[in-house]
């Protein structure tokens, strides 16, 4: 059974458009992932750890047949073939995927916690998200908002 997943990307080092155009390239041609929407791009300032470029940041809609933590697997494994490196925490990055609602599964776990718990209160990610899902962008908000 398929099922939707709403992922946010960001770069902002290196070519951050062409970063974000290969990311979905490198999705899409995942066997078990095909991309069904994206979003504009759009430039947004650095969120948590400020004194760093911009981000270029956007949102993709993917038909999936993986689980949510196998599709997690699946995009690590591409920021890391893109070279991402984990340095600092919200530090610059050259690829950032993260899953912001799969389906409309809430759900907590050492590895993945559903929707985003912290998609509410970024703008940069929720104004992608909502040019191409605004249902999902309210289910989002409503479920990450609440206290858990």
């Amino acid at each position: 059974m398929k099922s939707a997943a709403w992922l946010s990307l960001g770069a902002n080092i290196g070519d951050p458009p062409a970063q974000l155009a290969e990311a979905i390239s490198r999705v899409d041609a995942h066997p078990h992932i095909a991309v069904i929407a994206r979003s504009t791009v759009i430039t947004t300032k650095a969120w948590g750890k400020t004194d760093q470029p911009d981000f270029a940041n956007m949102a993709i809609g993917v038909e999936t047949d993986l689980e949510p933590l196998e599709l997690l697997e699946i995009l690590l494994g591409i920021e890391l073939e893109m070279g991402r490196e984990r340095i600092e925490i919200w530090g610059p990055r050259v690829i950032d995927i993260d899953i912001i609602a799969y389906d409309r599964i809430a759900m907590q776990s050492d590895r993945l916690t559903l929707p985003h718990p912290h998609a509410h209160n970024r703008d940069f990610v929720l104004d992608p998200l909502t040019e191409i899902a605004p249902e999902v962008a309210d289910w989002v908000i409503s479920v990450a908002s609440a206290p858990r």
